[in-house]
């Protein structure tokens, strides 16, 4: 889709400001990054006698957010050529770099003043239409936006991304009263499209949605901990993925997010809700001033509500002891444990909180019941008297908390899982107060937040349909519509339209065994009818696929079934050498966990259309084992193949894929798959993955309707033979010489090696694709007949992580 933003400023370069800098820069677009220059020398910069005027001086402190930026881990990045795109400046030297901007993004400090005067400063460079958005989390717009031109006002509104903004999909959109709405809907659309962002339309609200919900539910749980003596860990283990959220939890959550940061929040939102009936939880308790004075201010400086201790080799993260304030040993959770073990055998998330929140009801000492109680019960309240004041619609809130904390659940969506009427009742027995509004929707009967896809706009008084993208396939509502073409515990195949089959694999982890083998082979006979034009293979779960289904496997190795594995092993290369050759185009959608044999799959198609966050590759080594379904055959014809076909250096291509095998090298998006291989040059990168079927099925129909041809059988992949398995060896024995492989390790290697170079070849030469798959076949066959292989799969099964033997 076409956006007039091609360039982009951001001013203010620090956590936040760089971070936003480097989501622009990863989807192309080049980015001016400012902030000011230092008033002050530091004793470094005095000793080498430099000056305030000095450049290196001048760019100190966009020089080191940057720096900050471009080594953070997990990575701000989708790539490390992106930070090429962003040029470094000062507000000083370099301001009027932004009159070529597009868009221009203030992250400045979090006061009203300097962010005025800024304002004054942009209106005077920028080019006439040119958007301008604040970053703020809680100042008014129509504040910061005072004393400027009706036409910079119209261009003008809060755009506030949630940190880290790569990996959180929030963004909340909040106009003035003067911005316009064809233009805040223009940049809306950029937001979703070309920043993969879910957008929230916010209110001019102090806190707008997502914190104004977050804030007031922390400060609930933080209370009850200090009044009711609830322990750190206690908490924590009851608030994180037991309730559908991040491991992250309560107290781990604000150690991340920054003990002075929230109590500056709390301090100012008091202040700023005046007529809110609920901010007096804000000062229940004086926990964070306490820490902030103490100097606990969390993750940033290594000790908040946890901090790290080293003994005896082992690491440990002790909790704080609210009333002593000092860091005591872990004493567990025992007391809470059984209504831990009884709610995780509820598998279903919505079934889960009810057994939950009903048992907090019929037995109020139950303590681990009782915190699920106040995690959840007064913020579902609270969310309810917020509406209408800094949203219309339920949809607006769940969304806010679902893609701003990554929770799985929104406090509306909760409380439709437990019935509003019941819901209602539960939060009136703990004295929590529910708005006319609840009352009245209860009394029309059949009350839900949600119905038939609307949800309920409190304004109106209705239900109302989001608008989608045509782009924005459900897979669940096509298969409840009638398209299931035909399925089974593992894979579905779904009709999505103009004859465009899908291929969705849902198994446990979408891992990839028996039932998705069969439907695999389903797809290509279905294919064949004629009122199909292509293939899409992808799904809506939590990752595109896990690898090879353990368990299918794992049985016929212990039970030494080596004919049923060799069959096995070899059913799904035909199946992947089937929609390899596909008479009708194929393509792929990774997303996100894509490992093993699931990259396998995401390499077979005739394209690719990935979610920019895909991360993806071959782990197989890890577990004393090589790709086997096309892995190593594929990166051969991409990779070397390539080499040999354009006289390119095919030693040097083959140490590449070697490298990447050998190594376990994952890409971390879709910009580095395409370094390694795993996705092609031409292979589009989507950052909206609600967006990704679409585009999937889009390339299924350009391809299919512009003479699609499939892809020839002939000899494309390059055997190095003899000359690729001297060179390889000579690097393993080094490696094994200078401690860096084991024993075993060497062994693995060089059949990955052997395997790439077509065997032992008298001398280099074009094989068929069958040829390597035949070689990847005998010999993972070979490695899972050796003992050392499987005490590395059973070493990683129980401790996660590899096992040099």
């Amino acid at each position: 889709m076409h956006h007039r933003i091609k360039r982009v400023a951001v001013i203010g370069a620090g956590t936040m400001g760089a971070a936003i800098a480097g989501l622009v820069a990863g989807t192309g677009r080049p980015v001016v990054l400012l902030d000011v220059p230092p008033a002050t020398l530091t004793p470094e910069e005095e000793a080498q006698g430099l000056t305030l005027q000095h450049p290196a001086v001048r760019r100190r402190i966009v020089q080191a957010g940057f720096e900050r930026m471009r080594t953070a881990r997990p990575a701000n990045l989708l790539h490390a050529q992106s930070a090429d795109l962003i040029t470094l400046g000062t507000t000083e030297d370099d301001f009027e770099l932004l009159a070529d901007c597009d868009w221009i993004v203030e992250v400045i400090i979090e006061q009203l003043g300097p962010k005025q005067a800024l304002m004054e400063r942009i209106e005077r460079v920028r080019k006439p239409g040119a958007f301008v958005t604040t970053n703020t989390s809680g100042i008014p717009i129509a504040l910061i936006a005072e004393g400027r031109s009706p036409e910079f006002k119209a261009h003008f509104f809060g755009a506030h991304f949630f940190n880290p903004p790569r990996y959180l999909k929030l963004l909340e959109l909040i106009p003035g009263a003067e911005s316009d709405p064809a233009l805040v809907a223009e940049f809306r659309r950029f937001a979703e499209d070309a920043l993969g962002k879910g957008v929230v339309l916010c209110k001019d609200r102090p806190n707008f949605v997502g914190n104004r919900i977050f804030c007031y539910a922390g400060q609930v749980l933080l209370n009850a901990a200090m009044q009711q003596g609830y322990r750190i860990e206690e908490v924590d283990a009851l608030t994180g993925a037991l309730l559908g959220r991040p491991n992250t939890a309560t107290f781990r959550l604000l150690d991340q997010v920054g003990v002075d940061v929230m109590h500056y929040i709390t301090l100012n939102l008091y202040d700023a809700i005046p007529d809110d009936e609920s901010r007096g939880v804000y000062r229940e308790s004086d926990l964070l001033t306490q820490m902030t004075n103490a100097g606990l201010l969390g993750k940033k400086v290594g000790q908040g509500f946890y901090k790290e201790f080293k003994e005896g080799g082992k690491r440990e993260f002790r909790p704080l002891d609210l009333q002593t304030l000092t860091h005591a040993p872990l004493q567990g959770t025992a007391a809470v444990d059984e209504f831990i073990a009884a709610a995780k055998q509820i598998k279903d998330l919505p079934e889960r909180l009810r057994f939950m929140l009903r048992r907090a009801a019929e037995q109020p000492d139950d303590r681990a019941a009782t915190i699920v109680s106040l995690a959840l019960l007064p913020m579902m309240a609270y969310a309810a008297r917020r509406l209408p004041e800094i949203a219309d619609s339920v949809a607006d809130v769940d969304n806010a908390v679902r893609w701003g904390f990554a929770h799985q659940l929104g406090p509306f969506q909760i409380w439709d899982a437990l019935g509003v009427a019941e819901g209602a009742d539960l939060m009136r027995s703990q004295g929590l107060a529910v708005p006319a509004w609840v009352d009245d929707l209860i009394a029309k009967g059949d009350a839900g937040f949600y119905k038939a896809g609307a949800a309920y706009n409190v304004t109106t008084g209705q239900y109302v349909a989001r608008e989608r993208d045509p782009r924005e396939l459900d897979l669940a509502a096509l298969k409840a519509a009638g398209k299931l073409v035909q399925g089974n515990k593992g894979a579905s195949l779904v009709d999505l339209g103009d004859g465009v089959l899908c291929l969705e694999l849902h198994s446990k982890a979408n891992t990839i065994g028996g039932p998705v083998i069969e439907m695999l082979l389903a797809a290509v006979e279905e294919l064949k009818q004629d009122r199909w034009v292509g293939l899409v293979v992808g799904n809506q779960g939590p990752r595109f696929s896990a690898g090879a289904d353990l368990n299918d496997f794992g049985a016929a190795v212990e039970a030494g079934a080596w004919d049923d594995l060799t069959e096995l092993v070899g059913l799904v290369q035909h199946a992947y050498l089937k929609l390899r050759f596909s008479p009708k185009p194929v393509v792929t959608a990774p997303f996100g966990q894509t490992l093993g044999g699931g990259t396998e799959l995401a390499i077979t198609g005739t394209a690719s259309v990935a979610a920019a966050e895909t991360y993806i590759g071959l782990p197989e080594f890890a577990v004393g084992l090589l790709p086997a379904w096309g892995g190593c055959k594929e990166l051969n014809r991409r990779i070397i193949g390539a080499a040999a076909r354009n006289n390119g250096d095919t030693l040097k291509a083959f140490q590449q894929v070697f490298e990447t095998i050998a190594l376990v090298k994952i890409a971390t998006s879709a910009l580095e798959a395409k370094d390694l291989g795993f996705l092609r040059p031409s292979d589009t990168v989507v950052f909206n993955q609600d967006y990704l079927l679409g585009e999937a099925k889009r390339e299924v129909l350009r391809l299919a309707s512009s003479g699609y041809q499939p892809p020839a059988t002939e000899r494309n992949c390059y055997a190095l033979g003899r000359d690729g398995l001297a060179a390889a060896r000579i690097a393993i024995h080094q490696m094994r010489q200078g401690g860096y492989a084991t024993e075993y390790d060497a062994v693995i290697a060089e059949k990955i090696a052997y395997v790439l170079c077509g065997g032992e070849l008298s001398s280099p030469q074009w094989v068929d694709e069958s040829y390597i798959m035949r070689l990847e076949l005998e010999t993972i066959v070979s490695l899972l007949r050796d003992e050392r292989t499987m005490a590395r799969a059973k070493h990683m099964l129980e401790h996660g992580k590899p096992l040099r033997n």
